[in-house]
């Protein structure tokens, strides 16, 4: 397993602690580092306090600041332009999922979602190959001498 040096920072924004959870755990069996905030001012103060956020997870409906509040501001500013984001959410209405596109989403997830997929779609954004998820799984299932 690599260091956290060598891990990708993701940052989860969602005000449901147990889906933060869920996602940090899935994350976590590959290369990634995982923060949680809980709405979206602690989103925006985590992406201003570590510049190694290597993905955004950005809830839809959150207090304080919506994702699409959050998205809006990252992509207003040039340290955040081109960063990826996926917006989930439990609302899986059309003006959402156009207006999340529209302000320069990567992706837009329906909850409930499958944590396998979420992975998939965070490693294939940061162009990680999962190899080593199914390696750490062989060791795991060898017999050791």
């Amino acid at each position: 397993m690599p260091g956290d040096a060598e891990r990708l920072h993701v940052l989860v924004a969602d005000d449901e602690p147990h889906i933060g959870r869920i996602i940090k755990m899935k994350l976590e069996q590959g290369p990634f580092a995982v923060t949680l905030a809980y709405d979206g001012r602690e989103a925006l103060d985590a992406l201003a306090h570590d510049a190694d956020v290597a993905l955004v997870l950005l809830d839809l409906m959150m207090p304080h600041l919506t994702g699409l509040d959050v998205l809006a501001r990252m992509r207003s500013d040039t340290r955040w332009q081109r960063l990826p984001c996926i917006i989930l959410t439990a609302a899986g209405q059309e003006q959402h999922h156009r207006e999340a596109m529209a302000l320069g989403a990567s992706e837009f997830l329906t909850k409930p979602f499958s944590p396998k997929k979420l992975y998939a779609r965070a490693a294939d954004l940061l162009g990680v190959s999962d190899d080593h998820v199914s390696i750490d799984a062989q060791e795991l299932r060898t017999p050791k001498s």
